[in-house]
């Protein structure tokens, strides 16, 4: 079944939005994005809201639909939100990560440490974002699972805010990234696991904070 030119129109913004052919800031013209896909205004409004809703576009009052742009405070944000829900999605999905997909994300660690050497920072984040759609991908409530791709999506606007801006902390991440594969693999209590993904996070988000001088992250 064809999807509806809302959907069309959701999934050819989304893409550029994400992939970065739409940078932040970046205005979004309803009748030049209508015209491209030969349809009305209606449904590519249609789109625009959704993707308001998932934080990647803003709306402002005689100015328009925008891409988000980035900024310290959505970054401290959408990592606090990150720490909290992408390690409940961690600790639930574990139980149901098998053999194989430890064995791949220990493979995909492997590439990472070894990016160490001559580093990409592009690169160390692509194979960042896969590492952990292994350890989450099986959790089993629809809802956090849901936040947490919201919350990447926002933070595939600001690759160029990570591991580009604290090259450093890219080693001490691949080593976090082992211990929760070992606890995951030991089959730890679910609040250990969660514990050590949200640590993990809230690492990278306040080494992140001390590199632009500002304060760590209470939670």
């Amino acid at each position: 079944m064809a999807p509806s030119k809302s959907e069309s129109a959701y999934r050819l913004l989304h893409e550029r939005i994400t992939e970065g052919s739409f940078t932040p800031g970046y205005r979004l013209v309803l009748g030049t994005i209508a015209a491209e896909l030969g349809c009305s205004v209606v449904p590519v409004r249609e789109a625009i809201r959704r993707l308001e809703a998932e934080g990647l576009v803003t709306f402002e009052r005689n100015v328009g639909a925008t891409v988000v742009t980035t900024d310290a405070a959505l970054y401290l944000h959408t990592m606090q939100t990150l720490a909290i829900i992408e390690g409940a999605a961690t600790a639930l999905s574990a139980p149901f990560v098998d053999a194989g997909q430890l064995a791949a994300a220990r493979a995909i660690n492997q590439l990472m440490s070894e990016l160490l050497l001559d580093f990409d920072a592009t690169r160390f984040t692509e194979l960042n974002n896969e590492f952990h759609q292994v350890l989450y991908q099986h959790c089993p409530n629809p809802h956090i699972l849901d936040l947490v791709h919201r919350g990447w999506n926002r933070m595939s606007l600001m690759r160029s805010s990570s591991f580009t801006h604290i090259p450093g902390r890219a080693r001490e991440s691949v080593k976090e990234h082992e211990q929760i594969l070992d606890l995951i693999e030991a089959k730890a209590p679910a609040a250990e696991i969660e514990q050590a993904a949200r640590a993990h996070r809230t690492r990278t988000l306040n080494a992140y904070l001390a590199a632009a001088s500002l304060p760590a992250s209470p939670l």
